[in-house]
């Protein structure tokens, strides 16, 4: 199967070939679709948004109501139960991007998560910071292992979302994902809690940009073990008030998207 980055690469040779038999070899003839080529596969691996190197999700409708909040590096038992405590109160529901390492060793709040209505979303199983350097097996173990985790709390065989670490991706990511025909979902608002402790300086981020059919990204969980974010449960019931009275409700990504549970 080609993938979208073999069709970018057979286009850029295809131009780069119109341009010589037009104008002869030149720097400009063969730079110019040398250095597109170069610049969208850039695009493609370090904006977490891009769909130039696999089909990504950043945002659901926007004629309607609805937003979806998404909690990443998580469960974190100091941390996750405030976050759902905050949810349940609100009567929200939220997709959680799990790493599955932290999910196999913190089941009681998987379930927990299941059983309020929230989604469990595939954050790769270790969350490795060089991940985008891995190659197509390995990227493809850190998802199976991580959707492993997943559905042995679910019981679905059902591919879980998938969120790569840091929201990174690279040719050997969207070749696994391919195989493996995974719903990429990205964000369309970030609400910069891994780059503030101060609570409100989030809530007012949110809720100044927020839009109906916008993913949220938000940290429940930290990615290097014994470490905290705290700032996300702080926050949290702000925004929920902020929404409710700005009169936008708070589903997970897969209701967002209207795709099957």
């Amino acid at each position: 199967m080609l993938t979208r980055l073999d069709i970018l690469a057979l286009a850029t040779a295809a131009t780069a070939a119109t341009a010589v038999g037009a104008f002869g070899f030149s720097m400009l003839s063969l730079g110019f679709p040398a250095a597109l080529f170069v610049a969208l596969f850039a695009d493609g691996i370090v904006r977490p948004g891009s769909s130039v190197l696999y089909p990504t999700v950043t945002h659901g409708p926007r004629d309607g109501k609805r937003v979806a909040l998404s909690f990443d590096d998580g469960p974190d038992p100091e941390v996750t139960p405030a976050v759902l405590d905050a949810l349940a109160k609100y009567g929200a529901r939220a997709t959680f991007f799990t790493i599955g390492r932290s999910l196999e060793a913190h089941p009681q709040l998987g379930r927990r998560l299941l059983l309020e209505g929230h989604e469990l979303g595939n954050h790769s199983w270790r969350h490795s910071r060089w991940q985008n350097l891995l190659d197509t097996d390995a990227q493809a173990r850190e998802i199976e292992a991580g959707a492993q985790a997943i559905m042995a709390l679910t019981g679905s065989q059902t591919q879980p979302l998938y969120r790569p670490p840091i929201g990174l991706k690279s040719p050997p990511l969207a070749r696994a994902a391919y195989q493996q025909r995974l719903t990429l979902v990205a964000w369309s608002l970030h609400s910069r809690d891994t780059r503030t402790p101060d609570p409100q300086r989030i809530s007012q981020r949110v809720l100044e940009r927020i839009k109906p059919g916008d993913i949220v990204l938000m940290h429940d969980g930290h990615d290097l073990p014994g470490r905290h974010r705290p700032a996300c449960a702080r926050a949290l019931p702000s925004i929920l008030r902020g929404l409710s009275e700005n009169g936008l409700d708070c589903v997970t990504v897969s209701e967002l998207l209207q795709l099957p549970r």
